[in-house]
């Protein structure tokens, strides 16, 4: 297992981490336990997560509907009910066990609920494991925009567990890998010519999780409110977004966030080498 150890909290890897996990749930601290989940990661994630945690804390599971469509401040009234129904009080604690929409979803409505309470990252996902659920942005999308309403809340801990991935369809792995093409290319060029000669089904997630995750780090730790180098991680994202969201809200089967930043990646490239902003380099 490696630690990674940012300003405020830390990122912990493998199926050893349950085990810092386990002991930062302390009884005398939390009063209550929530689990966010969805659908799916109700059904193939939370049965692995339980039977890791070793805790005398009360746990309540509170699940949604899965998929962007549902984060929206909708569900965010829902789960702040749910949350007061049960209990909660500011010192509860929310662990969000899915992927980029429950870990976006999920720290928002921590950040929020009484003025803030304390949330854990467990993603689920290549995509969120890589990218979501690091770096402290929660956000919901509101009418017709993603990501429009938000803030910055870094959480106390990310236990990330390759595990996961085992559950997920090859589509799913491959719009994740689309982030970590990204931050290949935005931080680490020889890292790139290594990945592009990979072959797809071969990749070691592990490695390469660990590989962006250490990039969005070393990035977020100097601009931890996005006022300068932060930027660099939206590439792709500006077009992808608005790509993301116009199959969202006109398409029955939308892109994933992944395939969209993929083709706001080679869009926005092209539109830099027109402009020459971008030099073209030839890897051998």
């Amino acid at each position: 297992m490696q630690t990674i150890q940012a300003t405020n909290y830390s990122v912990f890897f493998n199926e050893t981490g349950y085990e810092k996990l386990a002991s930062y749930l302390v009884p005398t601290y939390y009063s209550k336990i929530f689990i966010l989940v969805d659908e799916n990661t109700s059904q193939y994630c939370l049965p692995h997560l339980l039977n890791n945690l070793a805790t005398e804390i009360e746990i309540e599971i509170i699940e949604l509907e899965e998929g962007e469509s549902h984060k929206n401040i909708a569900t965010c009234t829902e789960v702040w009910a749910a949350l007061s129904e049960l209990g909660a009080d500011r010192k509860s604690l929310i662990i969000n066990l899915g992927g980029g929409v429950i870990s976006d979803l999920g720290g928002f409505v921590a950040c929020t609920f009484k003025r803030g309470i304390d949330f854990i990252q467990v993603p689920t996902t290549l995509l969120s494991q890589v990218d979501a659920s690091v770096g402290g942005k929660l956000g919901i999308d509101f009418h017709g925009f993603k990501n429009h309403l938000g803030s910055f809340q870094l959480p106390k801990r990310v236990f990330i567990d390759p595990v996961f991935l085992k559950t997920l369809p090859e589509r799913e792995l491959r719009s994740g890998f689309a982030e970590i093409i990204k931050h290949c290319l935005i931080q680490d060029p020889n890292a790139w010519q290594v990945l592009r000669k990979l072959d797809f089904p071969d990749l070691d997630w592990y490695y390469w999780i660990q590989h962006s995750v250490n990039i969005k780090e070393h990035i977020v730790l100097q601009d931890p409110t996005e006022k300068g180098i932060r930027k660099i991680l939206n590439f792709g994202h500006t077009l992808g977004h608005a790509i993301e969201t116009f199959f969202l809200n006109q398409s029955k089967k939308p892109l994933l966030h992944g395939e969209a930043i993929a083709v706001g990646m080679i869009t926005e490239a092209f539109m830099a080498y027109e402009k020459k902003l971008w030099i073209y380099r030839d890897w051998e």
